[in-house]
């Protein structure tokens, strides 16, 4: 999962069973952040923007159902742009992104009764949203397991161009945003879910992982004993 340098410095090698543990954990709080951020009203993420948009346009259907549909198409795309390095596990990655739905759906439900008027409040509902969210990610990232199908179609499109990981991200974010946008035109009359707080998500989740990233090393160089504490010890 880890997509650098400074993503594998902090990642966990340890018990498999801790890891999965805590990768569930952070799917949770990623749903939990995500939810947080809708009931904000102020704007969300392009993947949150255009699942949710969709909710609108056929409501039969829950947020987390479409957002698993979009997980769907993407493993799809992946095997598509390159088949050849397309393997059966992958589909494992189908296990956690139905985790992911289901916990979606459950945040939404429990966070229906938030219904914030003043537009100070909802910024700071926002802020704290991302700061979950990014927790979950940070969690995940350090579980360093299975791939989620939009992360692995991100990275099989490294693989196949050689572009810079950041900059297909990002590529790849626009796209769902526009998409968002033009279905909610075409089928609603209006752009929905996007506004100032999807910019600030933009900013937020970044600088919030960097900041669990700082942290994590400060505290595991706290932790771990310097080599003349060792030799005190053995003395």
């Amino acid at each position: 999962m880890a997509h650098n340098a400074a993503e594998a410095e902090i990642v966990d090698t340890g018990s498999l069973t801790r890891r999965w543990i805590m990768y569930v954990v952070g799917i949770y709080v990623l749903t939990f952040g995500v939810s947080l951020a809708i009931r904000a009203g102020i704007g969300i993420s392009p993947q949150s923007s255009l699942t949710r948009t969709m909710t609108l346009v056929y409501p039969p259907f829950s947020q987390g159902t479409y957002n698993f549909m979009l997980e769907l198409i993407m493993l799809f795309l992946t095997y598509l742009v390159l088949p050849k390095d397309f393997k059966l596990k992958n589909f494992a990655s189908l296990i956690p992104a139905f985790v992911l739905a289901v916990f979606l759906d459950f945040n939404l439900g429990i966070t229906e009764f938030i219904k914030l008027e003043a537009y100070p409040l909802r910024v700071a509902l926002l802020v704290f949203a991302d700061a979950a969210l990014a927790f979950g990610l940070f969690l995940m990232i350090r579980a360093n397991l299975v791939l989620m199908p939009i992360d692995m179609f991100v990275n099989t499109i490294f693989k196949r161009t050689g572009w810079k990981w950041g900059n297909i991200k990002t590529g790849f974010d626009c796209t769902l945003l526009v998409l968002s946008a033009c279905i909610g035109l075409l089928f609603l009359a209006e752009v929905k879910f996007i506004r100032e707080g999807t910019i600030l998500n933009a900013i937020l989740v970044g600088q919030y992982i960097k900041l669990y990233f700082f942290l994590f090393r400060k505290f595991q160089g706290k932790a771990t004993p310097s080599p003349k504490g060792l030799e005190a010890a053995a003395e």
